[in-house]
């Protein structure tokens, strides 16, 4: 990991960017820890860093004054890196799909979302092994966001994550929900009733899927970026709860 920037944000908070084998990412550490603490990896879409950024910066904030860590890394075949030719094709046909208002078929899916798991379920472990060794982070870790096939792909194979926020506004594969059945740690999961891009009903059934003896699901009305304030204090509680 090299960092190529580094800057206190107006709260005390401490954002350096960073690159790990070209892969871009952002670290951010509340300016009161005094001691090794808890880390959350901030998942996001495939939209680029710098479009996510304000949002991104916002969760982070709010995970600082809880006493969080939290960090976060480009998705393959977004921002600055280069582009995926597959993926850009599923992406191509989904928004024909989409537009002449056909149903996005499973295809379509499995070729959008089973190829970026593939390649960024690593990137986030080898991301995971730097950033604990470092001296201000001292775990345990949790995942928060999308992609949520990500999320359910991390919390089946990486053992340090001991707990997941997810949220459920993106495809998911039917070859996830076999995987949902694995997940066994505490699970957070946001859903935004009337996301006009998602699948409520496939939602519902990949809640019911996972297999966490605790689990619980928030849902709110409003479409995909209408998600309100109070979730986010909601998931910080549960982050809470099970990381410190």
């Amino acid at each position: 990991m090299r960092f190529t920037s580094e800057q206190r944000l107006g709260d005390g908070l401490l954002e350096r960017e960073f690159t790990l084998g070209g892969i871009p990412g952002i670290l951010w550490t509340p300016a009161s820890a005094s001691a090794p603490v808890p880390l959350i990896l901030l998942g996001h879409p495939p939209l680029g860093l710098c479009k996510m950024y304000p949002r991104l910066v916002a969760r982070a904030r709010h995970s600082a004054a809880e006493g969080f860590a939290t960090a976060t890394i480009e998705l393959p075949g977004s921002g600055d890196r280069p582009r995926w030719p597959v993926v850009e094709q599923a992406r191509a046909d989904l928004r024909r799909a989409m537009e002449a208002g056909e149903p996005v078929s499973g295809e379509i899916v499995d070729a959008l979302v089973l190829p970026l798991v593939d390649k960024a379920v690593p990137e986030w472990q080898a991301a995971l092994d730097v950033l604990l060794s470092l001296p201000e982070i001292g775990g345990p870790v949790g995942y928060s966001g999308g992609v949520i096939s990500i999320g359910i792909r991390l919390a089946v194979v990486e053992p340090r994550i001991m707990a997941a926020g997810l949220f459920a506004g993106s495809f998911v594969p039917r070859a996830m929900f076999e995987e949902a059945r694995q997940v066994t740690v505490p699970l957070h999961v946001l859903l935004q009733w009337d996301d006009e891009g998602n699948d409520r009903q496939a939602a519902l059934d990949l809640f019911d899927a996972f297999g966490s003896k605790e689990k619980s699901l928030h849902a709110h009305m409003g479409g995909h970026t209408g998600v309100p304030q109070f979730a986010g204090e909601a998931a910080a509680r549960f982050f809470t709860r099970h990381l410190k």
